[in-house]
């Protein structure tokens, strides 16, 4: 009875989209867009930006995962990671329904809501990864033939072969500002410093700056170059370190979601009392927020390290 009505649910909030004229995209980039922005107190917005009050897990959440897809030049997906947080959220919301558990519904809905969120984050630490590996090759060759010759232009020209995506673009795009549109290097090197999200390139960005004026500070080029280097080491012995606790925590997860079903063969007095019963079903929500709780820390805790000025 319970699936009968679900399904009948389903069916009248998509009549409701038919007859608004409403498609689901526009709804939900609508509900998050007030959830990020909600209209705030002058009070607020002076604690937010003095940081003595933090913004909801939500907002930040929201705001990260928007950043994120502008620097790895898929902001164009953010209506379809809203779609599908929306999506997670009925599917929680109808799971905990079936199972005829009302303290698990908000639970359920919520953190199933942030699983298209963690997963962006989880698909940005690789990304920043792989952005720190190129420009760790990029950077080191170009460094060389500049020290060589003192002209960034021909420099980043000569080794535009030798370079892959996604740095490739960025300095491509640099050499044709400089040849075609602007001939102030600085100007271009001012604006090629915000193309890419990573601390040590624009800290080799300012160095090169500098270096227009005074070329006796190409020595200060090499060393930070090296940051990437040691960032890269730094990196990998984290990755080291993170998974054996990584992939136990995994196992632990499975282990007592996997339990549920298990107690039903061993002895269904306790698995009726578990899954039926007022008490039962409110441990079940408590495990329910502890997996999610932990899998949102475990996930922020394993992010890699980034070199901050």
């Amino acid at each position: 009875m319970t699936t009968i009505l679900l399904v009948a649910c389903i069916g009248m909030i998509a009549g409701f989209f038919i007859l608004l004229n409403l498609s689901p995209m526009e709804f939900t980039n609508t509900i998050f867009a007030k959830l990020a922005d909600k209209p705030r107190s002058l009070r607020d917005e002076i604690n937010e930006s003095t940081r003595r009050k933090k913004k909801s897990y939500l907002r930040r959440e929201i705001a990260e995962v928007q950043a994120i897809l502008k620097v790895t030049g898929r902001a164009a997906k953010f209506s379809m990671i809203c779609g599908a947080a929306l999506l997670f959220f009925c599917i929680g919301a109808s799971i905990a329904i079936m199972m005829g558990n009302i303290f698990l519904v908000p639970v359920m809905a919520v953190g199933c809501m942030f699983l298209p969120l963690w997963w962006v984050k989880l698909t940005a630490g690789h990304f920043k990864k792989d952005i720190a590996a190129e420009l760790e090759t990029a950077l080191s060759i170009i460094t060389t033939a500049y020290l060589r010759n003192e002209d960034i232009l021909t420099a980043v020209e000569e080794n535009i072969p030798y370079l892959n995506q996604p740095v490739l673009n960025v300095f491509r795009g640099f050499v044709s500002s400089v040849k075609l549109v602007n001939p102030d290097v600085t100007a271009v090197l001012l604006d090629l410093k915000e193309q890419i999200d990573n601390a040590v390139f624009r800290e080799w960005c300012d160095a090169i700056i500098a270096c227009q004026h005074d070329r006796s500070l190409k020595t200060t080029l090499t060393p930070i170059v090296t940051k990437l280097s040691d960032m890269r080491v730094v990196n990998g012995e984290l990755e080291n370190m993170v998974f054996e606790p990584r992939k136990e925590f995994i196992i632990m997860q499975l282990l007592v979601v996997g339990n549920i079903p298990l107690l039903y063969f061993l002895n269904k007095d306790w698995y009726h009392t578990l899954m039926h019963t007022p008490l039962g079903q409110i441990i079940l929500t408590i495990c329910a927020a502890v997996i999610f709780i932990s899998t949102a820390f475990v996930i922020k805790l394993t992010q890699p390290i980034e070199y901050r000025r």
